[in-house]
């Protein structure tokens, strides 16, 4: 059994005139960050593997997320593939991640990350909001078999406020 935790980035700012990748979050984005890491620690989340997008606002988000889950920071990669809108970059990431990974967090963008979660997932998510968890479950030994599992998880901001 394979565990895949995708997690979109928090509410970014755009008051800043930097290019995209370089793009940080807003106070908001802080707040819905640490409200659904949080709430995961009380569900225990634990993760053997965690790949990050480098952007500036998925990195924030990802080290948010490290920190309140008490996530070893020696797990935790940098992914410049997963500076990816489509979808499929973050699918051929996961595909190619170590088998010895049961639980793989995943931080990346939209459209990306609900392209995954309706790829992967049996339960249809209209968009995945910003700070947006996915939980799924899959029935394979080796991420590259990769195929329809069980959505275990949604959970937005909006539903802990």
């Amino acid at each position: 059994m394979k565990k895949l935790i995708l997690v979109r980035h928090a509410k970014s700012s755009w008051e800043h005139n930097v290019i995209d990748h370089e793009r940080p979050l807003k106070e908001r984005g802080y707040e819905d960050a640490n409200l659904v890491s949080n709430y995961l620690v009380e569900k225990n989340i634990k993760v053997d593997q965690v790949f990050s997008s480098d952007a500036t606002r998925a990195k924030t988000t990802a080290n948010i997320f490290i920190d309140n889950l008490k996530i070893d920071k020696s797990i935790v990669h940098l992914v410049h593939e997963l500076y990816d809108f489509s979808g499929q970059n973050v699918i051929d990431v996961i595909k190619s991640a170590d088998n010895t990974i049961n639980t793989l967090m995943v931080f990346g963008h939209n459209h990306a990350i609900t392209a995954v979660a309706n790829t992967f997932g049996n339960e249809y998510v209209a968009n995945v909001p910003t700070s947006g968890v996915v939980i799924l479950e899959f029935d394979i030994d080796n991420w590259a078999d990769l195929k329809t599992g069980k959505t275990l998880m949604l959970l937005f901001p909006r539903d802990l406020k």
